[in-house]
């Protein structure tokens, strides 16, 4: 008799919620709550986990992932389980369960934030063995006894040397708290209830993190603390400030700590800047405040002394576990300007690095799911490297089908190929892309985009008036792979496939591709091979046939504020509620147009 399949769901709870369910060790899909609702950043995974019923009827484990226990996330009324295991249960995913003792089927990885982050990005790295660096906004809290006082701290900065089956060791552990105290660097820390048996180092600080400092500038400009992107989007258009503060302290540490007198931290949540201290801070002669030189300047600022703290937390790591496969995840992750600046700055310490494209925590659900795989059947095999995130659910459509879902937004249904949408491109129109699994983790890769033609010198503000983005943000391309190195700079790497790193363009390059080259001469680049993404590099190619470019603009598939899209009719109703009306499903070879 054929032995069953090993069904693992793993569950990451807070935002940027999600699901990942896994057979054998593989992932089936995974995929984000907000996909799904339509609520950014929305948090707990319901709909998502109603998906895993389009794939198997039981589970053998619900792996959940937080940065606070079960006991947090609600009860059911009578039951009293907590809302997860009773889905999962209500749904038939897994049994009754009467005892008082856990559910055997149920784990709670909630005191392993960082664990969850380090998991995924170890699993998908291709290394046998590597140590992890995660720089996090405020991971797993727990609860300490500082001279007779009881505080709460926060993970915010974890080194961890991984290896198979299931090896993830502590080697250090930043913990940062609201309390005011003064920190201490201590030594061969007991891991205590949350990591029994362990040793390793721990800085406790009443210092924000690396990440919290960076939310700080964050909300200064305007924004929400999660937004730290439009921070990082706006740095180039700063400059050094000899009157600003430093952020990262001068200290005697091997790892960085952050000045209080100017990021505060607000932990879990945020952090604010002092400008009470810092008078010429408090400017306010602008509605928009980035059009202030002092907000641009401060975001320059945490964006340059952040990325050279992180470095410098790599080569510890790399000198405190003597492995120099280093593996990056975590919020910070996300930031493709740093990851550019590792390649100059660990060019001579021989280090292989690997950065997680689903580095938000949303990942942490694959995560959970590769830990407790490699738990049970403790298996050795060295996974390949993943160069991809289309990890979606799988959707497909019929002729009529995709004409009902069109008719729903009076949007007309003809036949097209490769050749009509790229000449549809080079006469200035916008044609989105839906195609086959979405892609997991915020970067569009050609299977929920928007393309343009990277030629038109007014594209930019063009694109963000029509998607209602801010004036800063820029954009990303997709190239052929075999291209780039004559367009981009990779600073020694073969591809860039999953949008990872801003690299520079080479000389003469930004006059040709305006509308997606930054201010500071850098573009978010994808690379494409036709393996990874046969009918997106197919387009692209036509485009380089047509134009000698080998370059399609290409931004997230949404509007601003909102999710990319999931589904076809996410889709159709994203241009009919703006000014963009084409729609391109190359496996169909299909064109909807929308008139607004």
């Amino acid at each position: 008799m054929k032995e069953a399949p090993l069904w693992i769901a793993g569950i990451a709870r807070g935002h940027n919620a999600g699901v990942c369910l896994m057979k054998d060790g593989e992932i089936v899909f995974s995929i984000e709550e907000e996909r799904l609702t339509r609520r950014k950043y929305d948090g707990g995974p319901l709909a998502s986990m109603l998906k895993i019923l389009e794939y198997t009827d039981r589970l053998d484990y619900l792996a959940i992932s937080h940065t606070t226990t079960l006991d947090t996330a609600g009860k059911l009324d009578y039951s009293g389980e907590d809302v997860y295991s009773g889905l999962a249960r209500k749904l038939g995913l897994i049994k009754e369960h009467h005892s008082p003792e856990p559910h055997p089927q149920v784990i709670d990885m909630a005191m392993f934030h960082h664990k969850m982050h380090a998991s995924l990005a170890f699993y998908r790295s291709g290394f046998e063995e590597a140590v992890a660096v995660i720089v996090d906004g405020a991971g797993t809290f727990f609860p300490l006894m500082v001279d007779g006082e009881q505080i709460t701290a926060w993970e915010t900065e974890s080194i961890y040397k991984c290896s198979y089956p299931d090896s993830i060791q502590t080697l250090h552990k930043t913990l940062g708290t609201r309390n005011m105290l003064v920190g201490s660097y201590m030594e061969n820390f007991d891991g205590g209830n949350w990591e029994p048996g362990a040793n390793f180092n721990v800085l406790l600080t009443d210092r924000a993190g690396l990440v919290k400092s960076y939310e700080a500038v964050t909300e200064f400009c305007g924004w929400s603390s999660i937004e730290a992107g439009k921070t990082m989007g706006l740095f180039p258009y700063g400059e050094p400030n000899d009157n600003f503060p430093s952020i990262i302290d001068n200290n005697d540490l091997p790892v960085p700590t952050t000045n209080r007198n100017l990021t505060v931290p607000r932990y879990p949540n945020g952090a604010v800047i002092n400008a009470n201290m810092y008078n010429f801070l408090n400017q306010h002669d602008n509605d928009d405040v980035t059009l202030l030189q002092n907000r641009r300047d401060l975001a320059y600022a945490v964006q340059i002394e952040t990325q050279s703290a992180v470095a410098d937390l790599i080569k510890h790591a790399v000198k405190l576990s003597g492995c120099k496969n280093v593996v990056i995840s975590g919020g910070y992750g996300l930031n493709c300007v740093a990851n550019y600046h590792y390649l100059k700055a660990l060019k001579d310490e021989g280090i292989k690095l690997y950065v997680e494209p689903v580095s938000n925590d949303g990942g942490t659900a694959m995560g959970a799911a590769y830990i407790c795989y490699h738990n049970v059947t403790q298996d050795t095999a060295v996974r390949k490297r993943a160069d991809d995130v289309y990890l979606g659910p799988v959707y497909s459509y019929t002729d009529q089908q995709i004409i009902e879902i069109a008719e729903k937004y009076n949007a007309e249904v003809i036949d097209a190929s490769n050749d009509d949408v790229v000449k549809l491109m080079t006469e200035r129109n916008i044609v989105t892309l839906f195609q086959g699994r979405s892609e997991n983790g915020p970067r569009a890769l050609g299977n929920r985009s928007i393309m343009y033609d990277p030629t038109d010198p007014n594209g930019k503000d063009f694109v963000n008036s029509v998607k209602h983005r801010e004036y800063f943000r820029p954009f990303a391309g997709s190239i052929l792979e075999e291209d780039v190195h004559e367009w981009f700079d990779l600073r020694g790497m073969e591809s860039s496939p999953t949008m990872m790193y801003a690299v520079n363009c080479q000389p003469g390059i930004e006059e040709k591709i305006p509308a997606i080259i930054h201010v500071d001469g850098t573009c978010r680049i994808q690379t494409v091979n036709r393996e990874q993404n046969p009918h997106y590099y197919d387009i692209i190619k036509a485009f380089k046939e047509k134009t000698g470019c080998p370059i399609i603009f290409n931004t997230s598939f949404n509007l601003g504020g909102e999710p990319l899209v999931e589904t076809l009719d996410d889709a159709i109703r994203t241009l009919d509620n703006c000014d963009i009306e084409y729609l391109y499903l190359p496996e169909y070879n299909k064109l909807i147009t929308v008139k607004n």
